[in-house]
């Protein structure tokens, strides 16, 4: 008789709960199971955004990502990354200046290049443990697959020229006109750095896909901190001009290695 009025109780304390009430238990529920499965090296958040320096084979950039976790092994994410290609025959060549007793050299430039090329790109995918952390001093290891648009960008390539080699000129880009000057190794002096072609960009439309392998030894779980190591392929709807004197493709395929920071929550 007491067992049954004992169990009776229950089932009326379970029932008689209000929605509100019920919400709230199942939040502490799902909470006390995060924390249990943390304990056992699970990564467990509800949110994730994470920052990356990416040093490509093929150049360098910047990557913002925000995950959203949907099982303890699945996280779905959307990046937006800004990054600069370099052609694979680029070379920086500087001109030596004599003054008096001194010999200073120039702002470095790159012979025969047309454009410099800027890649933004927007991904959506996921992020699948593989290996969770043993311990906090352990290593979570993700799978990380995503794709997208990219939009490259084309802004023209300036140098400063001689006249005669008596002196500064002017700073030119490359054209049919100035095409002698520009591709002669004696008239050039130094390159322009960033202060030039910000007017005259041109728009490349293309896709991007990217796999990757992501290392996570972050001592704490609110905290990201690691190194991820991939392979990322793009595509645009014609070839870039980055060089002049040499064949420019539309289809990019490199290698990269990215160093991570964010934070969970």
């Amino acid at each position: 008789m007491s067992l049954l009025q004992t169990s009776s109780a229950q089932d009326y304390g379970t029932t008689d709960l209000t929605e509100k009430e019920k919400r709230k238990l199942d939040r502490q529920n799902k909470i006390r199971e995060m924390i249990r499965q943390q304990e056992e090296g699970a990564l467990v958040f509800n949110k994730q955004t994470v920052y990356g320096l990416k040093l490509n084979t093929d150049g360098w950039g910047f990557s913002y990502e925000k995950g959203t976790m949907k099982t303890v092994k699945l996280t779905k994410l959307f990046s937006v990354e800004l990054s600069e290609k370099r052609h694979p025959k680029e070379q920086r060549l500087s001109y030596q200046f004599a003054t008096g007793n001194f010999i200073q050299l120039g702002t470095p430039y790159v012979y025969g290049k047309q454009n410099t090329f800027y890649q933004l790109k927007v991904g959506f995918g996921q992020q699948r443990l593989i290996g969770g952390k043993t311990n906090k001093n352990g290593v979570a290891v993700q799978w990380i697959y995503a794709g997208g648009p990219s939009l490259g960008i084309e802004r023209p390539y300036y140098i400063k020229v001689f006249d005669n080699g008596e002196g500064f000129v002017e700073d030119i880009r490359y054209s049919k006109e100035d095409s002698i000057a520009f591709l002669s190794p004696g008239n050039i002096a130094q390159g322009t750095g960033l202060r030039y072609g910000w007017g005259s960009l041109k728009v490349i439309p293309g896709l991007h896909l990217r796999s990757a392998i992501r290392f996570d030894y972050g001592r704490f779980n609110e905290l990201v901190s690691g190194i991820e190591v991939g392979v990322n392929a793009e595509f645009y709807t014609r070839a870039p001009r980055l060089m002049l004197l040499n064949k420019n493709e539309r289809f990019f395929f490199n290698s990269y290695i990215a160093f991570l920071l964010g934070r969970r929550k």
